[in-house]
């Protein structure tokens, strides 16, 4: 039997079909082709934005720019029918090592991979200058 050739690897950028977050972006950050004995199905986690910062002015205030420059990323094991596949990547960041092993089973985990992905993602939204000139 011919094996499948592993066309979701890490880093690759996804839209979301389905589901709460349908039409989000998302990377895929691990990926299970001949799913697994709890998912007897093709599956992989992805990490992305559920809600991005929005747009701010000179004449808003500190806390009103603060809270307008929220983050709310989502980390979610989803079936490879719910997604469709960019042929864009996104190796900027390891996501691998953002997420821990068990986030899937453990809500615990699952969450603190949500808050490290908030706290690595909030200074590049903040710091723009810095994102341009890729410091």
């Amino acid at each position: 039997k011919p094996k499948m050739v592993k066309y979701l690897k890490t880093g690759k950028v996804v839209v979301v079909t389905r589901g709460k977050y349908a039409g989000r972006k998302a990377v895929v950050v691990k990926s299970s082709q001949n799913g697994t004995r709890d998912r007897p199905y093709a599956h992989a986690m992805l990490a992305g934005l559920d809600r991005c910062p929005k747009p701010v002015t000179k004449s808003m205030s500190k806390s009103k720019i603060n809270k307008r420059s929220d983050l709310y990323p989502f980390v979610k094991v989803m079936n490879q029918q719910h997604f469709i596949p960019t042929r864009y990547s996104y190796d900027e960041l390891d996501f691998a090592k953002l997420v821990p092993k068990g986030a899937e089973k453990d809500r615990s985990r699952k969450r603190r991979a949500v808050r490290r992905l908030k706290h690595l993602l909030e200074p590049i939204w903040r710091n723009p200058i810095r994102r341009r000139n890729n410091e």
